[in-house]
């Protein structure tokens, strides 16, 4: 199975060209093999191309744009499905392609068996929300610290935060004021003197 890559390497559009480098590059760097397929210079791949291109996939105009990724005959998806399926690091899958042995991606998320906690095998643990959870499980264990050694409730120790904050704030305000006062003196001093 060769995967094909319709491209047109004559194209004036400064986007067609760097999706068509990305699909291209990423394959060369992962070692999947592929023909690369110029529209721009040949008639036959123009007009395959754009026959065999699902009516559901071509844009309003009729006329789909470059590049184009089939699997032999096997339509796969222009550049933002196979950006969607390289981010979802599921490309092997999208390109029709047996993963190769030892990566670490064996099975597409719908082949995937999922586990009894929602899971998915071989899918990574400890993800951000996780971690987010962790560390709200953190916050509530101080909390509850708090609130053992101060008697208080939740409701309560929240009051005594807020209370604590404006104090702090409003000496800080007179630290401020009190500073200021000090500068205004000297010169207060001078204007008396003169």
């Amino acid at each position: 199975m060769v995967i094909k890559v319709f491209v047109a390497t004559s194209s004036g559009s400064i986007a067609i060209r760097k999706k068509q480098q990305e699909v291209v590059g990423f394959l060369e760097a992962n070692k999947i093999d592929f023909k690369e397929l110029d529209i721009a210079g040949d008639e036959d791949n123009r007009k395959w191309m754009r026959e065999n291109v699902p009516g559901e996939k071509k844009p309003q105009n009729g006329i789909p744009l470059p590049p184009q990724i089939f699997n032999e005959e096997q339509y796969c998806g222009d550049f933002d499905s196979f950006f969607s399926a390289k981010e979802e690091n599921i490309i092997y899958s999208f390109l029709g392609l047996a993963p190769p042995p030892g990566s670490k991606v064996t099975k597409s998320p719908e082949e995937a068996s999922s586990l009894p906690n929602g899971d998915v095998v071989g899918e990574a643990q400890g993800t951000p929300e996780g971690t987010e959870k962790a560390e709200e499980g953190g916050e509530t264990e101080a909390q509850k610290e708090d609130n053992e050694d101060a008697g208080d409730l939740p409701e309560s120790q929240e009051k005594n935060k807020t209370e604590e904050v404006t104090k702090e704030g409003a000496e800080g305000d007179a630290e401020e004021e009190e500073a200021e006062g000090e500068e205004e003196q000297p010169g207060e001093e001078d204007e008396e003197g003169s």
